[in-house]
Parts: structure tokens; sequence; C-alpha cells
């Protein structure tokens, strides 16, 4: 959360930081909680310590938080990275390990057995979360970079270097912008430059369209 909201960026605190979260607490099916996990109940923490080790808050990933840390990564500009926490969780790309997670192949879970616990990867109370919403506006707002703002819709991409682009249609405010976003050179991060209805703007700010105007918007990325 202090990421995403900008705390620590200049200083390299930010930076530290995430690079602890994927040292640390990153696994192959998700970030976990903490690490290591409680052993035993302990009476001043409660709930924390009640479960097993690996599950729910003890140390398990949880599937609500791990958009903050893909959300978090753009911040600083690591395509590549926040794609890579995005994937882990995101039902389209679990196919292959669904004799492992064991849930309905379209939905989000609450959280996923962690490294410590007996079945590793195992998904747990589908549908019971808000992972789903928040990993929606990650990959929209975060990684694909469009983001509604009060002075207009703000066009940032942070995408992994080998994408060469991607196309969206977004409605704002009563007007539907039709984005084209280039990366020639293979970037993860910034706007070289920045066109809407073929007239070059300045900065990654779109200033709102009338109502049922449709809006041609082309971004490089360099």
């Amino acid at each position: 959360m202090c990421v995403m909201a900008g705390i620590g960026i200049e200083t390299g605190q930010a930076a530290r930081a995430l690079k602890s979260v994927e040292e640390r607490l990153d696994t192959q099916f998700g970030i976990v909680l903490h690490q290591p996990p409680y052993t035993g109940y302990r009476l001043e923490l409660g709930e924390i310590s009640s479960y097993p080790p690996g599950y729910k808050e003890n140390a398990g990933i949880f599937s609500h938080n791990n958009p903050w840390i893909t959300w978090a990564e753009t911040r600083l500009g690591h395509g590549d990275r926040a794609f890579e926490t995005y994937r882990k969780l995101c039902p389209a790309y679990l196919e292959n390990v669904s004799e492992i997670h064991r849930t309905e192949p379209y939905v989000y879970s609450q959280m996923v057995a962690g490294k410590d616990a007996a079945v590793f990867g195992e998904a747990k109370n589908s549908w019971l979360t808000g992972a789903s919403a928040w990993s929606f506006t990650a990959i929209s707002q975060a990684i694909l970079g469009i983001h509604p703002e009060l002075e207009g819709l703000w066009i940032d991409p942070c995408i992994p270097s080998g994408w060469p682009g991607f196309t969206v249609s977004r409605r704002f405010r009563g007007a539907v912008y039709q984005i084209e976003v280039e990366n020639p050179k293979g970037v993860q991060h910034g706007v070289k430059e920045l066109y809407a209805d073929g007239a070059r703007l300045e900065g990654t700010v779109i200033p709102p369209a009338e109502a049922g105007k449709t809006v041609s918007v082309r971004v490089i990325m360099g």
C-alpha cells in the first residue's frame, strides 16, 4: 500500500521492500503473507496462529492482497515483474496446475495453500474474495495503465518488455476511447508520444471528450 501511494520510491525503500517480497515471500503459486509461519497457538496473537502452517493468515497465499504487489511493481516501472505476479493467480493461466489448484478454473479463491502447507498450491474458498476486483484493477489500470483521473484519462502503461503493444476500447464519461499502444523498443514503462485524434498531447492525460464522441488514441512507448 505504501508503494502504491508512492511512498519510498525516491529514497529506494520501495525497491528494497519489493525485492525483499520477491526473495522472501514469493512462490510458484503466489506471494505468501509472511514467512516463516507460526507453528503453535500464541494467545497474544490469536487467530493468525490458530491455523496450520501455510493456511489462511498463517503464511498462506492470500489472493486479495497479491494484486497490491502487482500494482506496486508498476509504480517502479517493473512491467515484467508486475505481469509475473499477476498471472500466478489469474485463472486463465492456471490450467497447467489445475490438478494441484483443485477449484473451478474460472474463478479466484480466497487463498492458496502456502509452501509450508500439507498441500502446497491447493486453493481454498473459491468465490469468497475481493481478488477478482483488485486483479481487474491491477491489469487494467496499473499494467495496461489506463486510469480515470479528475483531469481526464491517464495513459501510462507498464507492461512486459516482450509485448509489442496492445489495443483497448475504454468508455470514460460517456465517450469511447479507442487506444492503440505501440512498444517498438521493447521497454517496460515510459510514454514517449501520446496522440488524441491525431493531435500530439503533452504529458500522459487525455482531457475528457464530449459524451457520445469516439476518440482515437495512439501511444508510443519509449
